[in-house]
């Protein structure tokens, strides 16, 4: 059975909270759509060592996992200090903080939109209660 297709914010959403959950550096979200014909939002996260950069990357690849995402491929050349998980409509980039200033994506995208993570990992806005209309509180 085929999986249905997770709407591009939640799945950058998904990323966000497993990257905050192993404690990622540096976290940015890019929304690239109409600039880029192969990701809809860039993913940017910083992890101190290569264990790190592992750990984040098995969080991601566990939570995209639990809510059947499909990933398109992954690129982690061991000890690079650069690991690629592509989800299709999200691509995630986890660098060690001297690949990450070494390759600066965030200068390649300038024109891309920058969405605040703190917005994305908040929790949703609980609607008001509407009250009853014409009902009265019974005094005891």
């Amino acid at each position: 059975m085929k999986s249905k297709p997770i709407a591009s914010r939640k799945l950058v959403k998904l990323c966000c909270r497993a990257l905050v959950e192993k404690k990622a550096g540096d976290l940015r979200v890019l929304d690239v759509r109409g600039k880029s014909t192969i990701t809809d939002f860039l993913v940017l996260a910083t992890g101190t060592s290569e264990p790190h950069l592992r750990a984040l990357r098995s969080e991601l690849e566990k939570e995209l996992d639990a809510d059947d995402v499909h990933l398109v491929g992954m690129e982690a050349t061991q000890e690079s200090g650069w690991i690629v998980v592509d989800a299709f409509d999200v691509m995630v980039h986890l660098f060690s903080p001297e690949m990450r200033d070494h390759y600066c994506l965030e200068n390649l995208w300038k024109d891309a939109v920058d969405v605040p993570v703190n917005e994305l990992l908040a929790p949703p806005k609980k609607r008001k209660a509407a009250g009853k209309k014409g009902a009265k509180r019974a005094s005891s």
